[in-house]
């Protein structure tokens, strides 16, 4: 079997770190991205940066040196993939509150934060069943893929994350001494936002994956692997497996859920329009835009070029 030419490097990105002035690093890296034929989306706030991006993989070498000369992103934690095509239409650097939204404003992770643990040593840990494990991403992530035996907090967003935790603390925690907890995400912030979070709450003994799922299905064999199913990420990849092959999985471009075959058999489902998650969510003029926007895209595609539809829903 012929090996696919995966020319396209993509790079998942994170550092809490102290940005002073985010706006000022705006439009000088939007300037070197442009430069670079870089595309994907990074998020400047003064707790730190967050992205996606992806390009040739010299222009993301020079954007990751960039990145690493700023105040405190030395040693920014950087997972790569390689892809077929370019996987997201457009660059956006985008000021915000939060590089990833829990809105809790007193959360540091520069201040206090869980164990990191390595993705060889994390299945010893998940192991024992004194460990309480929780997937910390949106409920339609999970869906797709976790680790066996996790907590499924069926949140919509991170910003559910906190609510949710003190709302089911006894019954996961119980009374008396605290038990170990494991936490897990796809690149590694909302887990390690998630811990700091939990010590502010008075739980100690919190861990955390390192480099997130994708770290994982990086290094970690399949056959010793603990991970079932796939791992949703936000580009036109929509989901990947181990060693971070695309996966099974299209995108619903009304709702942007990942979709199975078994979703897309189904008599909800119209490609470009609705799905199973989507569809009585929406009403018909809805319907009617999103069939327009996807006779648009594929018009492109017959003259050769993109139509740019929605962007990726934020985590």
């Amino acid at each position: 079997m012929t090996t696919p030419i995966r020319p396209v490097t993509v790079a998942a990105l994170y550092k809490f770190a102290r940005l002073s002035d985010p706006d000022a690093l705006r439009a000088p890296l939007a300037a070197l991205f442009k430069a670079q034929g870089i595309k994907g989306t990074l998020l400047l706030a003064r707790e730190g940066l967050n992205g996606t991006i992806a390009g040739p993989a010299e222009g993301i070498a020079a954007v990751l040196d960039h990145l690493r000369a700023l105040p405190g992103c030395g040693e920014i934690d950087v997972k790569y993939a390689h892809a077929e095509t370019m996987p997201f239409y457009r660059m956006k650097v985008r000021v915000k509150a939060e590089i990833v939204t829990m809105g809790q404003p007193d959360i540091d992770p520069l201040e206090r934060v869980g164990h990191y643990v390595e993705p060889a040593e994390w299945n010893a840990l998940i192991s024992d069943p004194e460990v309480v494990l929780i997937d910390t991403r949106n409920d339609y992530e999970v869906a797709i893929g976790t680790f066996a035996g996790a907590t499924d907090p069926h949140t919509s967003s991170f910003r559910d994350f906190p609510a949710w935790f003190r709302r089911e603390r006894e019954r996961l925690l119980g009374q008396g001494k605290t038990p170990k907890v494991a936490m897990f995400c796809t690149g590694g912030i909302r887990c390690e936002k998630s811990t700091a979070f939990l010590k502010s709450e008075g739980v100690d003994e919190v861990f955390h994956l390192k480099g997130g799922i994708l770290k994982y299905l990086e290094q970690v064999p399949a056959d010793q692997s603990l991970w079932q199913g796939e791992c949703f990420v936000f580009d036109e990849r929509v989901s990947v497996g181990h060693g971070l092959i695309p996966g099974q999985f299209e995108l619903c471009r009304a709702c942007r859920r990942p979709l199975s075959a078994t979703d897309r058999a189904s008599p909800l489902y119209e490609e470009g329009t609705s799905c199973p998650a989507c569809h009585d969510s929406r009403d018909e003029a809805q319907r009617a835009r999103y069939r327009e926007r996807h006779r648009q895209e594929q018009l492109a595609a017959q003259r050769g070029t993109v139509h740019i539809g929605a962007p990726p829903k934020e985590i």
